[in-house]
C-alpha cells in the first residue's frame, strides 16, 4: 500500500445516549475518502447505541479503529444486551469485526501516511487503583477515602469484571498480553497507541477531584511512551480535550464529553476530529 493522502483523524467520549452528542455523530464526515478514525472509547452505555454509532462511522470513514471505554463495558439493566465482563467485550470485539471496524484483538494495522507508514494500536487496559492521591496509601485506604468525599466511579456498580474476581485483575491480565504485543512490533516502526486512559499519571494532576485518578489507568504503563516508539498517545476518559507532552511524547485527549461539561469557561469540545497525523506545529507543554 503506498502513502496516503487522508489524515489520522482522532475523537472519544461520544456519549450517543444524549441528543446533541447523537448530532455531533451524524454530522461526523472525513475530509477526505483515506481518513482514517480513531475512536478512543465511551460511545455509549446501550448495546443499540454502540451499534449505531459504530455502523454510521464505519460506513463513512475509510477505516475506524476503536478501543474500549468503560461506558461500553457497562451493564445497565435497561439493557437488552445483558452480557457482563469478558463476555460483554468479547460481544462488542465480534459487533466491530462484522463492520470492519479494528478492535484490540485484531492485528495492528498500518497507516500509509505521507511521511510514512505508522503502526496504530488500540488498546484494552483497564486500571487498577494505583493512580492514588497519596504514595503511603493502600488500595483499600484510597478507595475508602473517594467514598468518603463522595467521588465514586458508577464502574463500581455497573462494569463487572466476570469471569475475573476484580477489575485489578482484568487489568493486570490486559497489561501483560498487551505489553507482549507491543514488544513483539518492528521497534523501527512509529506507532500511534490508542486507549480510553492515558498512560501515565500526569494528565490526572488538572482534576477537579484528585481522588477520580483511581479509575484513570495504571502505574504498569507509566514507561510504555518512553519504552516503545510512540509518535503520539490518543486518549480519552477525562473529559479535559487538550494537546500535551510528556517526555518530547505527544499525549491527545480527544473527548467530546457532556453538553453540561461545554457551558464551562475554558472548555473546548474535540469536534471536529483531532488530527493525529500528519502531525502539525508541537502543542505547547503544560
Amino acid at each position: 500500500m503506498g502513502p496516503t493522502a487522508g489524515s489520522l483523524l482522532a475523537i472519544s467520549d461520544l456519549h450517543v445516549a444524549y441528543e446533541a452528542n447523537r448530532r455531533i455523530v451524524d454530522g461526523l464526515r472525513p475530509e477526505s475518502d483515506d481518513d482514517w478514525l480513531l475512536v478512543a472509547g465511551d460511545i455509549g452505555e446501550m448495546s443499540h447505541d454502540i451499534s449505531w454509532t459504530l455502523e454510521t462511522l464505519s460506513a463513512r470513514f475509510a477505516r475506524v479503529v476503536w478501543a474500549p471505554g468503560n461506558h461500553e463495558l457497562w451493564t445497565p439493566r435497561q439493557d437488552p444486551l445483558q452480557l457482563r465482563g469478558v463476555e460483554r467485550y468479547r460481544h462488542l470485539v465480534e459487533l466491530c469485526r462484522s463492520l470492519g471496524v479494528v478492535t484490540p484483538e485484531d492485528p495492528y494495522p498500518v497507516w500509509p501516511g505521507p511521511d510514512g507508514p505508522v503502526t496504530v494500536a488500540p488498546l484494552f487496559l483497564l486500571y487498577d487503583y494505583t493512580f492514588r492521591t497519596g504514595p503511603d496509601l493502600s488500595r483499600e485506604q484510597a478507595l475508602a477515602d473517594a467514598y468518603d468525599k463522595g467521588v465514586v466511579c458508577t464502574d463500581e456498580f455497573l462494569l463487572h469484571p466476570d469471569p475475573f474476581e476484580s477489575r485489578q485483575a482484568w487489568c493486570e491480565s490486559r497489561v501483560k498480553v498487551t505489553e507482549g504485543r507491543l514488544a513483539a512490533l518492528d521497534p523501527a516502526m512509529p506507532l500511534v497507541l490508542v486507549n480510553h486512559y492515558p498512560l501515565v499519571r500526569e494528565p490526572m494532576r488538572v482534576l477537579h477531584h484528585p481522588e477520580f485518578a483511581l479509575w484513570c489507568g495504571t502505574e504498569r504503563t507509566a514507561d510504555w511512551h518512553l519504552r516503545f516508539n510512540v509518535a503520539a498517545m490518543v486518549y480519552g476518559h477525562l473529559h479535559i480535550p487538550r494537546s500535551t507532552v510528556y517526555d518530547g511524547v505527544r499525549f491527545e485527549e480527544v473527548s467530546v464529553g457532556y453538553p453540561r461539561e461545554w457551558r464551562t469557561p475554558g472548555f473546548r469540545r474535540t469536534v471536529p476530529p483531532r488530527r493525529i497525523l500528519p502531525a502539525g506545529p508541537p502543542p505547547a507543554r503544560p
